[in-house]
């Protein structure tokens, strides 16, 4: 089977083919940092969201677990493997207390190299398989400001869900206000999945509510713009609807769907999209010790625009150092502006990075694969794939009512395969292709005994 065959599917569910066409005449070696080495001349780069991907959404992350075998197949896949996530990797909050919870000995995963290795915060925070951090061009006042936020998060948080409206109070009024403020170190965070099913059952109440978290995130950008950090940051809102201008649109709840539950204070640039070209440098690096966008490149300094971040990429890459690139996710959505108009509104925080991914692939003949897994069977509410297309002929053109509010038939970005049965699917998957690219080591057993939760 040529791996060119796999990019002209569309919503196909054949894992075996994708697996058979990856894994095809490549196998892992022991030169050049441990890439996929390919008769086919071609490496692979696999880069994936975190959160509803490799492990279920949850209303309270600190509640999050992950199989020790994904992060074994993980390190077996050192090389031609990324993250790529507006979570973070370090902090009470982060994965990597998860990978150490998992695995029950945080010096064996820093001694065997088993943290996931790519980018966080959406691109500014960049870690190795060793749990080594950096945050190239953070300063150190925005670092400072950020370090505060979570307080003034806590403080108006409370003062909302303490109001007529809400009327919270006591020891349930703080417990709510600790889960729902995540103080990550460089994407502070409001998550109100825990407050929905306080609130959700009424649409106008909860609605309230979600514009209530948007002005507290606003006036944190006018405090910002005060403190003469004006522009550097901006505001991520999961899932949302697009944007319109420099701003991302809120996706309002709806019966059985959220809509925008994370409300994530960026540094600026923190983009998935312009991710991609900083793990992209980094993989030719390795392979030619030449950084074809410069050893500085970030994604502060990158442009912004989807048809920037794509022309900057063919004025500077070679084709023939690039690697064939996997873009896994599980956010994107679609929806019309209004009931029964014909305009979409497409957003979702994995969107632009699964479109580049597959654009750049367009762009370069490199054949690129979009893979999407149904994360809505988890405790967060958001559209998931229909059940005409699960039980459909893989790759067939499915009934659209199958992905509404996922995709729709003039979106630009193609989903190649999916995963209909979530992060048990993707990893039961993902472990079998890092088997099948490392021959004669065995299969990766499955725990499904890890310890549940990271220490808080």
């Amino acid at each position: 089977m040529a791996i060119s065959q796999l990019s002209s599917a569309h919503f196909s569910g054949d894992h075996d083919r994708l697996l058979e066409g990856l894994s095809q005449g490549r196998r892992i070696g022991s030169t050049g940092a441990g890439a996929v080495r390919s008769r086919l001349s071609r490496p692979l780069l696999l880069i994936q969201d975190l959160d509803g991907v490799c492990m279920p959404l949850v209303r309270d992350p600190l509640q999050r677990r992950v199989d020790p075998a994904y992060l074994r197949a993980c390190k077996a896949m050192q090389g031609s493997f990324a993250v790529l996530t507006n979570g973070e990797h370090g902090g009470r909050r982060g994965m990597n207390p998860i990978v150490e919870a998992a695995v029950g000995d945080a010096e064996a995963v820093r001694r065997e190299g088993l943290y996931l290795p790519g980018l966080a915060g959406g691109g500014v925070q960049i870690q190795d398989c060793h749990g080594r951090i950096e945050h190239p061009g953070v300063s150190d006042a925005e670092l400072s400001f950020l370090e505060h936020v979570p307080i003034r998060l806590r403080e108006d948080l409370t003062t909302v869900l303490a109001g007529p409206s809400f009327g919270l109070r006591g020891d349930e009024l703080e417990a709510l206000v600790q889960t729902a403020v995540l103080d990550n170190q460089v994407s502070p965070t409001l998550n109100i999945n825990t407050l929905f099913p306080y609130f959700g059952a009424e649409p106008e109440l909860w609605g309230r509510l979600q514009q209530a978290m948007a002005g507290l995130m606003e006036g944190l950008l006018d405090q910002a713009a005060a403190a003469g950090l004006e522009g550097s940051f901006f505001v991520h809102l999961a899932p949302n609807l697009g944007r319109s201008g420099d701003r991302e649109l809120l996706r309002p709840g709806q019966a059985g769907d959220a809509g925008t539950t994370d409300f994530q204070f960026m540094l600026s640039g923190a983009v998935k999209e312009a991710g991609v070209l900083v793990l992209l440098n980094q993989h030719v690096h390795r392979s030619t010790g030449r950084h074809p966008l410069g050893a500085d490149f970030t994604v502060r300094t990158a442009p912004r625009r989807h048809e920037d971040l794509l022309r900057l990429a063919q004025e500077r890459f070679d084709p023939a150092t690039l690697p064939q690139l996997v873009g896994v996710g599980d956010t994107v959505t679609s929806q019309p502006i209004k009931p029964g108009s014909n305009e979409r509104l497409r957003g979702g925080s994995d969107r632009g990075f699964l479109r580049l991914v597959q654009d750049l692939g367009r762009q370069f003949s490199t054949d690129n694969l979009v893979l999407f897994v149904d994360s809505s069977r988890g405790e967060v509410r958001r559209p998931g794939l229909g059940d005409g297309l699960q039980e459909g002929t893989p790759g067939a053109e499915p009934p659209w009512e199958a992905v509404e509010g996922i995709s729709d038939p003039a979106d630009p970005l193609r989903l190649q395969y999916l995963f209909a049965g979530g992060h048990r699917q993707y990893t039961a998957w993902f472990a079998g292709l890092a088997a099948a690219l490392n021959p004669g080591n065995g299969a990766i057993p499955s725990d499904a005994d890890a310890p549940a939760t990271p220490p808080t």
